[in-house]
């Protein structure tokens, strides 16, 4: 992406990754990702804002050096580093080398994780605290701690004057794109929730009390560290505001595995039994299912049927690991069950409860068949697609001619 100026003084420094098609080994990013860098200049001194992924240090050197070139600067003072995840700060040590005057700017903690993870000396740090401030000379940099959104030790950064917020992971979604702004709202609302539900979710608390600070704060534009820049705060704001709440929707999630084609069947039957009564379902067949398209969904359902069959006495191995990505990203579901077919026995809906630890939702009774389906059993399944009516109907998630 092209250099550019986001407000007089503040400019877009970044690099686009076009083909990153995972992230932190785990997390799928169908559209690429960013690495959102920005340049501050005061009148007195320059400092950048966010490092970069070291894959792409040719890239994001070669746009501060142009655009230090442009504007006849000859030296950065500072590198404001907002959290210590290797995509955000792993080129901190080439830009010391490039830039041997500059010092990092930090919060305490975010300082011992970088000493810790790239070996950073000590003297090469100002630290600062919540609410104080840095000295650009016409420009006042304000710091604004956020812990665990997604990090410990993750803060967030403000130029005053100029209304301009930079909220690091908080906000942001991965998207490789020409747009400097999220001039495409619809595309920028589905990357920006499968990056909430994957990243965020966890830190549902955290993330209100930090929505609330920035909407007092009453910043102008936003630059996250991943994504379009928000020119319109309003859009992402309310749309977290929507994803934090405590309500659910009338939607049933089912993830499953099935491997001769007993627990497909099952699940078939069920998600069939639920659109009868007025229930949206989506099944999500494991095998071939982007983990993150689950967890979008996660952040409206209100009910997650898991579907497995037994796999030497316990859940298939797939089904376990869908179970504990969903109980790591702790959506706001209210009930929970399991389904699935078994040979002759096992642990299979001990052991997929167990999973669920950090689920603050009330388990249903599990349909387990042995070998295929038989009548009592889809007997059964009807059974629960009648007490899911039930408490969905009691929870307002359903309309009633009442």
């Amino acid at each position: 992406m092209a250099i550019r100026e986001m407000k007089p003084g503040i400019y877009y420094v970044g690099v686009q990754d076009w083909d990153r098609e995972i992230f932190d080994a785990l997390i799928p990013t169908p559209d690429g990702t960013s690495y959102n860098a920005y340049v501050v200049v005061g009148s007195e001194k320059t400092t950048l804002v966010e490092s970069a992924d070291p894959e792409k240090w040719e890239a994001y050197i070669g746009n501060i050096e142009e655009l230090l070139n442009k504007l006849n600067i000859d030296r950065v003072d500072y590198i404001i580093s907002h959290h210590a995840e290797q995509d955000h700060s792993g080129s901190l040590p080439l830009l010391l080398e490039r830039f041997p005057e500059a010092m990092v700017v930090t919060n305490p903690k975010c300082k011992i994780f970088l000493m810790e993870h790239l070996l950073i000396p000590d003297d090469k740090f100002i630290v600062k605290g919540d609410g104080e401030t840095l000295s650009l000379g016409d420009k006042t940099v304000e710091f604004m701690l956020a812990p665990w959104v997604h990090w410990p030790e993750t803060m967030f950064s403000y130029v005053r004057e100029d209304k301009m917020l930079f909220s690091c992971d908080f906000l942001g979604s991965h998207i490789a794109t020409s747009d400097l702004f999220s001039t495409d709202e619809a595309r920028v609302y589905e990357a920006a929730k499968r990056y909430y539900a994957e990243i965020m979710m966890p830190f549902r608390a955290q993330v209100k009390k930090h929505l609330k600070r920035i909407r007092e704060l009453g910043p102008e534009m936003i630059g996250p560290s991943h994504g379009p820049i928000h020119n319109r705060p309003a859009f992402i704001l309310d749309a977290y505001d929507e994803w934090v709440s405590d309500s659910s929707k009338n939607l049933v999630l089912i993830p499953y595995v099935s491997m001769h084609g007993s627990t497909e069947k099952m699940v078939n039957y069920l998600t069939d039994a639920l659109i009868q009564r007025g229930i949206s379902v989506q099944p999500f067949n494991l095998t071939y299912t982007d983990l993150g398209k689950i967890a979008i969904n996660l952040v409206d359902a209100a009910t997650v049927i898991l579907a497995t069959p037994m796999v030497l006495a316990g859940p298939h191995p797939t089904a376990l690991h869908a179970t504990a990505v969903v109980n790591c990203l702790r959506p706001n579901v209210k009930y929970a069950g399991v389904i699935g077919s078994y040979g002759w026995g096992g642990k299979l809906v001990e052991t997929c409860v167990g999973l669920l630890c950090n689920l603050q939702a009330e388990f249903l009774e599990p349909v387990l068949a042995k070998g295929h389906p038989k009548e009592e059993d889809f007997a059964k399944l009807e059974a629960l697609a009648d007490e899911i009516l039930r408490l969905h109907t009691e929870s307002d998630l359903i309309l009633t001619d009442e």
